[in-house]
């Protein structure tokens, strides 16, 4: 993750909560599901998701440039025992210059 900067009113942050503990299950949380057992070789039934979407964020600090934004979303998911997390980049949106941050020892994802 880098700084996000959305002091100049370009860009938007999203959140949506699932509670599926005994109930019906939309097929967002079904994909998630199908995700974690595909990718973890592992049984798994979501009880609580929460999906975080930040859309054409700008890089910090937005007086720089606007124009240049990243579109990315957080999945946190957990069966109560198990948790786990999907980080999902839109194909082609990381729009920030890299070049022009303070560290340019950048990767997607996390470590």
């Amino acid at each position: 993750w880098d700084n996000a900067d959305f002091s100049r009113g370009v860009g938007t942050t999203f959140y949506q909560e699932f509670s599926t503990l005994n109930t019906a299950k939309p097929p967002f949380i079904r994909d998630v599901e199908a995700k974690v057992r595909r990718y973890l070789r592992s049984s798994y039934s979501a009880a609580w998701t929460l999906k975080i979407t930040w859309e054409k964020a700008p890089v910090y600090a937005a007086w720089t440039d606007t124009r240049k934004t990243i579109t990315y979303q957080a999945v946190l998911t957990t069966d109560g025992f198990r948790s786990y997390i999907l980080i999902l980049y839109q194909d082609g949106g990381m729009q920030w210059d890299y070049t022009r941050l303070p560290s340019t020892n950048v990767l997607i994802g996390y470590t």
